[in-house]
């Protein structure tokens, strides 16, 4: 297929500094060699400009450089639709994982234009579900999921259009294991489906990926996979915005991304969190590289 590749720089939803650096780290991973070398077409479209934060100022510290944030994440939104419009594959690096916002916006206005259901996969440590209300930092990285189904700040959940980018009953969280009570409530209340380490832990990744991407193909037309390297076990991947011990091994990440190359059925792909400063030689970047491969079709024969 061709793929567009689309980095959004910026660090403003998170609360260290470092993963603006991270789609650069995946370029210098030879992110798109290695994509040619399965047999797609890469083009690179370089990154979406973001305002440092030294240049700014906060207005309101439950919603942390809002403003910045919801340009940024426009702008992608209609990147991302463009890509999708062009029949092409968009591949988003970020950055933290407040620039879902914009992904899914954009693929989400392409679903509703053409008449198509849309699904969403979203794999991380974190639920990511809080709001302005609930958020105990401010850090808007933590509420992406929760504005995409509709909670939240006005200036969020009306990115890209004022309606819900996901029905919940067509999403479902993946290898979620540090969660705040606020955002269990709203899990609950909201009800999408999610699969915690504990999950995976007793039924194993094989069996969850494989039940998830059944029913997705049942009920979607375009699956997105948003994915925050986070979710991995730091002993694999250190160089994260927010790590958390506990998670995803080496081959479990392949793994669902192996499932997902086979079921011919993702239509877009984000991966998040990616921060050079706390990584070792770039090993993070390096795995994260790996992980897109395996889920654009790399296999070991």
């Amino acid at each position: 297929m061709t793929i567009r590749i689309v980095g959004v720089p910026m660090d403003l939803g998170a609360g260290r500094r470092g993963v603006d650096m991270g789609p650069s780290a995946l370029r210098i991973a030879g992110l798109a060699e290695r994509l040619r070398e399965i047999g797609h077409t890469v083009f690179d479209d370089g990154d979406i400009p973001v305002t440092v934060p030294e240049s700014q100022e906060i207005a309101d510290h439950k919603l942390k450089y809002l403003p910045e944030i919801v340009r940024v994440s426009t702008l992608l939104s209609h990147k991302v639709e463009s890509i999708m419009e062009s029949k092409e594959f968009p591949l988003v690096l970020g950055g933290d994982h407040s620039i879902a916002m914009g992904t899914i916006s954009g693929l989400s206005n392409y679903a509703r234009k053409h008449n198509l259901r849309f699904g969403l996969i979203w794999i991380d440590a974190h639920a990511d579900m809080n709001t302005h209300e609930t958020t105990p930092s401010g850090n808007i990285h933590g509420m992406p999921l929760a504005a995409v189904l509709g909670e939240g700040a006005v200036e969020l959940t009306t990115i890209g259009g004022d309606f819900r980018k996901v029905d919940p009953k067509n999403a479902v969280l993946i290898g979620v294991r540090n969660i705040d009570n606020a955002e269990k409530e709203i899990v609950r209340r909201i009800g999408i489906a999610h699969y915690t380490m504990s999950d995976i832990d007793k039924y194993g990744a094989h069996r969850i990926i494989g039940r998830v991407l059944k029913e997705m193909r049942d009920k979607v037309d375009l699956l997105h996979v948003s994915f925050d390297i986070d979710s991995v076990d730091p002993s694999v991947a250190a160089g994260v915005g927010t790590p958390s011990p506990g998670g995803l091994s080496y081959r479990e990440t392949h793994l669902i991304m192996e499932n997902i190359a086979d079921c011919s059925c993702m239509s877009s792909l984000e991966v998040t969190e990616v921060n050079p400063i706390f990584d070792i030689k770039n090993q993070s970047a390096e795995f994260a590289t790996e992980v897109i491969a395996s889920a654009m079709g790399k296999r070991i024969i």
